[in-house]
């Protein structure tokens, strides 16, 4: 079964943000857009390049009123020694969720039974706590937060916008479409 639009379920995790433990729960992801972008775990080799991604792009998902929230495996003291020992990942502003009893990573299906680890997996999650995009990678394979922004741009233009859909390559500003039989055959 997929996780697209179904309710993100209740959960409380513990992360790390801006020097400080705090208390994530499925209510922080009510009232605005949220970005969930799980990792195998800290102290790894493409993480690190992952988070810093995401922190470059913070300001600009901020402006679309988006919150990122990166997901290991490990747990929320972890990250905070991660964030004050890698160049990459002190740039984080934006929450570091431990998730150690694997309550997230089984919940968006991204768990790895035999590893105790997450895959690479990025979900949107609109305000009203229903996932919307879904991305799941080896985790070999880093993703770029480009794409995820144009992802979240096209999923708030669809919301915004009913019965209109973004085709391929869809950037903000460029045509949409609306689908009817008038269409059918002819794209």
């Amino acid at each position: 079964m997929s996780i697209i639009n179904t309710q993100v379920q209740p959960f409380k995790v513990q992360a790390f943000k801006n020097g400080k433990f705090i208390e994530v729960t499925e209510a922080d992801l009510l009232g605005k857009w949220s970005v969930l972008v799980f990792m195998p775990a800290a102290f790894t080799f493409n993480c690190p390049t992952e988070v810093e991604d995401a922190a470059d792009n913070y300001p600009a998902f901020q402006k679309l009123e988006t919150e990122v929230y990166i997901v290991t495996t490990d747990s929320h003291f972890a990250h905070k020694v991660w964030h004050e020992t890698s160049p990459a990942v002190g740039k984080a502003q934006f929450p570091l969720i431990g998730d150690p009893t694997h309550q997230l990573t089984r919940m968006f299906g991204v768990h790895i039974e035999e590893e105790g680890m997450a895959l690479r997996g990025t979900f949107l999650v609109n305000p009203e706590g229903v996932v919307k995009t879904a991305e799941i990678h080896d985790n070999s394979i880093a993703r770029d937060m480009i794409e995820t922004l144009r992802k979240l741009k096209a999923a708030q233009y669809v919301a915004k916008n009913p019965g209109q859909v973004c085709p391929a390559k869809w950037n903000e500003g460029a045509k949409t479409l609306t689908p009817s039989l008038d269409l059918v055959g002819k794209i």
